[in-house]
């Protein structure tokens, strides 16, 4: 709530001084503060989501909606930037005088709300890509803003109009490439794929070294959210069911080694083909 407030009140400052300035780097940051809005809400919306109780239609709840956002905030980033590097590349063909303090003032303003706003969520990056995905729009958005202030010394020291859209193609193409591995890794979980930090050859590994297990099978480990991690695995044991006690021993050792919080295992006394025929490599 208050990286939202923050945000809108500096996109409407910086949409009218950069009008006002006749600066695109303006213009441009507070497109990027309006996605980063956008950004946050949609941060904000997944985790309420994802505390909703599962039922009867949604038997995991919502808590994938917090992937979507992850996904959905790389995306929003991406296209905002490639807007504002195609307008930088025609303003680079016809360079425009601005108001070089305003344009300092105004950015400044925009490194602080930006970077108190980014700090806000630098505890929870690390371990939760909805959180990273708005980490990583508000501390793109400081870094724009600094761009911003350097190309308006850079006019008032040099008259150069043509800082401004060079300033901001530069910029855009260091956020992009940051903001790749955000939408490389939330598509990935998007399509059930394992994620990052967990092999998944050392999960099957850990399964076979359990006592009376002779065989894995239908092994699938994917993202029920960008926190929680699900298994379920198929093992062949011979001598029957090992009883409760053997199975809470080794859903601890999963969580403990691979962080997967939702293991579930079928017992087999022998090997059965089910009709999933996916092999580890």
């Amino acid at each position: 709530m208050i990286g939202i407030t923050l945000n809108v009140v500096f996109v409407i400052i910086e949409v009218f001084y950069g009008w006002h300035a006749g600066s695109l780097a303006l213009l441009a940051d507070a497109g990027h503060n309006l996605s980063d809005v956008a950004g946050l809400l949609l941060a904000w919306g997944a985790v309420a989501a994802g505390r909703r109780e599962p039922d009867a239609r949604h038997t995991y709840g919502w808590q994938r909606a917090s992937i979507l956002a992850a996904f959905t905030n790389a995306v929003l980033l991406l296209v905002a930037m490639g807007s504002l590097m195609w307008e930088a590349a025609h303003r680079m063909h016809s360079p425009v005088p601005v108001e070089g303090m305003t344009v300092i003032v105004v950015a400044a303003i925009g490194v602080v709300i930006n970077g108190v706003t980014a700090t806000l969520f630098m505890a929870g990056r690390e371990h939760d890509i909805n959180i990273r995905g708005a980490f990583v729009h508000m501390a793109a958005d400081a870094l724009v803003s600094l761009g911003v202030v350097f190309a308006g010394m850079l006019y008032l020291w040099q008259g150069w109009a043509w800082v401004d859209p060079v300033t901001s193609l530069a910029i855009a193409l260091v956020i992009i490439m940051s903001t790749w591995g955000l939408f490389r890794q939330s598509l990935h979980l998007l399509f059930d794929g394992v994620p990052d930090g967990i092999d998944l050859a050392a999960v099957d590994a850990l399964l076979r070294s359990q006592p009376g297990v002779t065989e894995v099978h239908d092994l699938h480990v994917w993202a029920m959210s960008t926190t929680e991690c699900a298994l379920t695995a198929h093992l062949v044991m011979p001598a029957g069911h090992p009883g409760d006690a053997a199975l809470e021993a080794i859903a601890g050792a999963l969580q403990r080694d691979f962080s997967i919080t939702h293991p579930t295992l079928q017992i087999e006394l022998e090997s059965h083909d089910h009709g999933c025929h996916a092999t580890i490599t």
